[in-house]
């Protein structure tokens, strides 16, 4: 078997902890175990480009327990978990190809490994697979029946290929699915981006000035998390309609710019670039901490901060400190990348298990469906999402009413009045 990961030898360590998340993905067992028996996925080529972690093993392992033959490499360079990686190739017979710290030139090499099994079902998380399947490999992307997005920033770049009529298959975007953006994103992204801010600098976050750039879901978990943490949270936003609502969810609400000259910590959670950029370094506090929970490291501008600076040394792991030319210090995390990730593990399982329920069960729809879709990016069938948010309930042994006849008849008429 064909794979590239770091140490094979690390598998021992990474099965114990794939077995670990798996005992907090109850969805996706259940899911696993009906694929187990039906095996949806025979004889069909899946390629992944997702962050490998042990979450998203468990993942690939049910896509293979479903007859599938599947192939992954990692979204981020920094994102890897290399421990993950071996067992996946010593264990369950799954080639990878990631390496925690690889290069950009590698990354794409493994980008171009798990092309070139000629999948018929693709998974990815920032579109950097599907990009490069239409640009590089257009008659390979012609025979692929479909796909699926797990980040707003991957969606917002599919939806633009839609729009340009270049997309040559259908796209389930999970990310928008409520059981994924609505847990995942604010609960899974607000705890792992502390958890990862914490870890990397050993830094006492309450009393602190946090400044959180976006007020999206993920921007929501961050400053929520940061509040609960005792911090004084700014948000900065574009959208009036997001400011207004984090002005009313009690955050401070400015412009960076002025956001800048309080900030102790700052998260980016635009899926936008150069968020944080020259005339902000130029008026950050000494020793300010920037970290960016977007999926590219473009959102802070690193190019910029560079050119302010008279030099730069890792002065602990993840963590990188600029001197500038007046002498103040800014201390970026992670190279401006995905924080929770490079510094941390990523997602807790249990809400991981929700969004790659949505992957399992968006790759079959796909399956069945792929004839009857248009070359466009769709949402999550409701009766998808809703099956993930019934069987967490169900998980969590959590019961909840159903509608009556009378309140059904009710809800779909119109004759009644006050």
């Amino acid at each position: 078997m064909d794979y590239h990961v770091k140490d094979i030898s690390l598998a021992d360590l990474g099965k114990n902890r794939i077995e670990w998340a798996e005992r907090d993905m109850p969805v996706l067992r259940s899911i696993r175990e009906r694929f187990s028996k039906e095996k949806p996925f025979r004889g069909i080529r899946i390629s992944a480009c997702l962050h490998v972690t042990t979450e998203t093993a468990n993942l690939a392992i049910t896509l293979k327990e479903g007859g599938a033959e599947v192939y992954l490499t990692a979204s981020n360079p920094l994102s890897t978990q290399d421990d993950v990686a071996a067992a996946l190739v010593r264990y369950f017979d799954i080639p990878v190809f990631a390496i925690k710290g690889e290069d950009t030139e590698t990354y794409y090499m493994h980008l171009r490994e798990v092309i070139s099994r000629e999948p018929q079902i693709v998974i990815d998380d920032g579109a950097d697979l599907i990009s490069t399947l239409h640009k590089e490999y257009p008659s390979l992307a012609d025979k692929v029946l479909g796909g699926m997005e797990e980040t707003t920033t991957g969606v917002i770049r599919l939806k633009a290929m839609a729009k340009q009529r270049v997309l040559k298959f259908p796209i389930i975007a999970v990310n928008d699915a409520h059981t994924k953006h609505m847990f995942d994103n604010r609960y899974g992204t607000g705890q792992s981006t502390i958890d990862a801010i914490m870890r990397a600098t050993n830094r006492l976050i309450a009393g602190s000035y946090f400044v959180v750039a976006g007020y999206g879901w993920c921007g929501k978990g961050v400053a929520q998390r940061a509040r609960g943490m005792g911090a004084t949270v700014i948000v900065c936003e574009v959208d009036p309609i997001k400011a207004l609502e984090a002005k009313m969810d009690g955050f401070l609400v400015m412009p960076m710019v002025e956001a800048c000259k309080l900030g102790d910590f700052f998260v980016t959670v635009t899926g936008n670039t150069s968020v944080i950029r020259r005339e902000h370094f130029q008026v950050m506090k000494d020793g300010a901490i920037v970290s960016n929970a977007g999926h590219f490291n473009v959102e802070i501008d690193i190019e910029a901060l560079e050119e302010l600076s008279v030099s730069k040394r890792e002065i602990r792991p993840f963590v990188e400190e600029y001197t500038l030319k007046d002498g103040r210090r800014i201390y970026l995390l992670a190279q401006g990348r995905l924080v929770n990730l490079a510094s941390a593990e990523g997602h807790p399982a249990s809400v991981m298990d929700m969004s790659f329920a949505n992957q399992a069960l968006s790759a079959e729809y796909i399956l069945k469906n792929h004839k009857t879709l248009e070359r466009d990016v769709y949402k999550v069938p409701d009766e998808i999402d809703k099956t993930v948010a019934t069987l967490r309930l169900k998980s969590m042994g959590v019961e909840i009413d159903n509608l009556t006849e009378e309140q059904v008849k009710y809800l779909s008429s119109w004759e009644f009045g006050t």
